[in-house]
């Protein structure tokens, strides 16, 4: 038996996901926004182990978050789901931050950095990825024009080199990528053509498989196939510029 802690998973993939590893048998740790969707998912779910509170779009609300999460631990595995889609306009969190790599990037960062490391890491990422930009002179769109799906795209590569940067600096560490595929979710919307049980599938295989079978780190990967991602996320100076960023954005070195 696995103890898993999945984010972002008061609904769609995440949800999911949390679903299928208990029904397999697996110790599972939940998390949501705020306290009354944490309630709803400790009602819809009660096989699981507990569900935690946390907005992630601010630094200090996620910090919380890893010592509630702590709280239940050890984990055997992390699974980062927890994002948001692209957006109109250029919004801001209350830490003054742009929401999309506040959210996308420096939580997954930032509780990677505060929460003990696990056996396992997966980091949801997107197909998108491969059209993401590692521009670390304006991260946050601060002075090029907005362009929402740029900047999730963006988010996505950030969140492939950033499972490469844990694979990298800790090789104990089994730190791998997923994207789920276009699911039929809130974000995804009613014309995805992947279910649910398509996008959770990759992540519980990888939580869960036997050594001998997932035993590799660093990798990019859909429906359980190793691809090849956006050739900056494979680039040791990029992956040490994006920790370097987060650093500096959340006050939180990476572990060493």
């Amino acid at each position: 038996m696995k103890s898993v802690f999945v984010t972002g998973s008061a609904d769609g993939i995440g949800l999911q996901t949390a679903r299928d590893l208990l029904a397999a048998g697996h110790r599972v740790v939940l998390h949501a926004r705020d306290e009354q969707r944490a309630a709803q998912v400790r009602d819809a779910v009660p096989t699981a182990a507990a569900v935690v509170a946390g907005d992630v779009s601010s630094l200090a609300q996620t910090r919380s978050l890893a010592a509630a999460a702590a709280a239940h631990g050890p984990y055997d595995v992390v699974v980062h789901n927890v994002g948001v889609g692209s957006s109109s306009e250029r919004v801001e969190t209350e830490d003054g931050i742009e929401r999309i790599l506040a959210v996308n990037v420096l939580a997954p960062y930032l509780l990677t950095a505060l929460l003990p490391l696990p056996e396992r890491l997966i980091y949801l990422t997107s197909g998108l990825e491969s059209g993401g930009r590692a521009d670390f002179a304006d991260l946050q769109f601060e002075r090029k024009p907005w362009q929402g799906m740029q900047a999730y795209s963006d988010s996505k590569l950030h969140d492939v080199t950033l499972a490469f940067a844990v694979a990298r600096l800790f090789p104990a560490v089994l730190s791998n990528a997923v994207d789920p595929g276009w699911i039929k979710t809130r974000m995804g919307g009613p014309n995805a053509p992947d279910s649910l049980a398509e996008g959770a599938e990759t992540q519980v295989w990888l939580a869960t498989a036997d050594p001998a079978e997932v035993g590799f780190s660093g990798r990019y990967l859909k429906r359980r196939r190793d691809l090849r991602a956006n050739p900056a996320a494979y680039d040791v100076s990029v992956q040490d510029r994006l920790l370097a960023a987060c650093a500096q954005l959340t006050g939180e070195k990476f572990p060493a």
